[in-house]
Formats: structure tokens, C-alpha cells, sequence
């Protein structure tokens, strides 16, 4: 087992069928000149996502089906504990997430464990409404009474983690709908994780189809408060800065 090097950065990028986009964003991502290594994790793709983010430059991890993002990050996780890196960064492999501001969410692990690249912070042009920004304002003011801090856009993909959340996602990273936001937060936060939030401008998706429309946006409502109040039921985590035993867990 490697010791962890908090001076090493895994960019973990989840894609499903993201041939489009994929290739790109990793190249971009590659091309800030940072010292990022990038693992696409291939969600079970039936596209050319794994060959063309390969070629750009990535280490690919071939899940063999679809897992959802949820059981995709738990395996960049793994990947990341066993590798020996002690800072994470999700980004998306559509092009929404925009490298210009990875080393802004990174800064944000110096005070606390967890960093939310937020939307609705005051920076960019980011905009939902109706049922969608009713459930995303909700989540957020329980959410920021979790954390004692305030927090905007707690549904955000686009965020780090030190390694004690490495340890404490390892321990319960759930793969249900919006178990990689909203669930996989709330138990941090009851598990002793700090969180913190930096305003970042999101882009448009550089490939693929938005899911979006209103009967969705009503579903997620819905679906986003029934994830909070399971969340809320989950069991904290007995964490500490050093490694967890996770051998068995992926």
C-alpha cells in the first residue's frame, strides 16, 4: 500500500457514452499544465468513450456495465486509496466543468475536506427555475445547517476531497439517484467532514443531450427530498486522517 502525497492530484472524470465530449475535455484539462493525472472511469459504455479518452492521455478504468455515476466515483475513489493520491477533484466529461477553475476547488481543501465548485455563487451565468431551483434552494439551506457554513449548489459534481473524505467516501459512497451529491454529502457531514464552496462559472455541455425538461424537473423534486430525508437516516462514519480499512469495498 503506497503512502498518501497530498501534493498529487487525480482529476476522476465519470463518463457514459460521452465519445462526443470525452477526448477534449481531457485533453483541456491535461493542457493546464498542472500536475494532474486523469482516470476516466467508463461507465459501460457501448460508445468509443474509452478509446478516444485514452488517447487524449488518460488512464481509463473499464467498469463492466453501467453503474451510474455514484458506483463510477466509488471506483475513482478506490482507484485514488490504492494509487496513493491524497487529493481528488471530480470533473464532468461533457466540458460543463470548466479546468480553468480545478485549482480554485483544490484551494478550498486547505480549510476544509471537502471543496463545492458552486453555480450559484455570485460568478457566471448558471441559471435553473421552476421545480428544479424549489428543490435546489431547499436542499441547500438544510444542507448549510448540516455544515454550519452557508452552501448554494450542494447538487454540484464539481468538487474535491481530501484524504479523509477519500476514506470516509470509501466507507459509504452510495450509488443510488443522487446518492453522489446529496446522499454521499450529508453523510460526510454527519461523519465529521468539513465543506466548503467556491464560486465557479459553469459551461454549456460540449457533446451529448441535456436530460432537462419540465416533468424531470418535477421528478427531481420530488426525488431530491425523498434522497435528503434517506441521507439524513444513513449511519455516520467512524473516520480519521489516516487510512481506512476499505480492501473489500468498491
Amino acid at each position: 500500500m503506497e503512502t498518501h502525497d497530498s501534493t498529487r492530484v487525480l482529476v476522476i472524470m465519470p463518463a457514459w457514452n460521452e465519445a462526443e465530449s470525452v477526448g477534449d475535455t481531457v485533453r483541456e484539462v491535461l493542457g493546464m499544465g498542472r500536475a494532474y493525472d486523469v482516470l476516466v472511469v467508463n461507465d459501460g459504455s457501448t460508445d468509443a468513450t474509452a478509446e478516444l479518452a485514452a488517447t487524449a492521455g488518460a488512464t481509463v478504468l473499464n467498469l463492466p456495465f453501467n453503474l451510474g455515476v455514484g458506483g463510477a466515483m466509488r471506483a475513482g475513489f478506490k482507484y485514488a486509496q490504492r494509487t496513493g493520491y491524497g487529493r481528488v477533484i471530480q470533473v464532468d466529461a461533457d466540458g460543463q466543468h470548466d479546468p480553468e477553475h480545478i485549482e480554485e476547488v483544490l484551494a478550498g481543501l486547505n480549510h476544509a475536506d471537502i471543496s463545492i465548485g458552486a453555480r450559484f455563487a455570485d460568478k457566471g451565468a448558471y441559471k435553473v427555475s421552476g421545480p428544479r431551483k424549489w428543490a435546489m434552494q431547499f436542499l441547500a439551506k438544510v444542507i448549510s445547517g448540516l455544515a454550519k457554513t452557508r452552501l448554494t449548489d450542494v447538487t454540484s459534481g464539481f468538487r474535491a476531497a481530501n484524504e479523509r473524505a477519500i476514506n470516509q467516501y470509501l466507507d459509504h459512497y452510495p450509488a443510488e439517484y443522487l446518492g453522489d451529491t446529496i446522499d454521499s454529502l450529508v453523510v460526510a457531514i454527519r461523519s465529521g467532514c468539513t465543506v466548503t464552496q467556491i464560486p465557479v462559472a459553469m459551461r454549456p455541455r460540449q457533446g451529448g443531450t441535456p436530460s432537462h425538461n419540465p416533468l424531470k424537473a418535477a421528478i427531481y423534486l420530488g426525488r431530491s427530498v425523498f434522497a435528503l430525508l434517506f441521507a439524513l437516516t444513513r449511519k455516520r462514519s467512524h473516520i480519521t486522517s489516516s487510512r481506512i480499512a476499505v480492501e473489500g469495498t468498491l
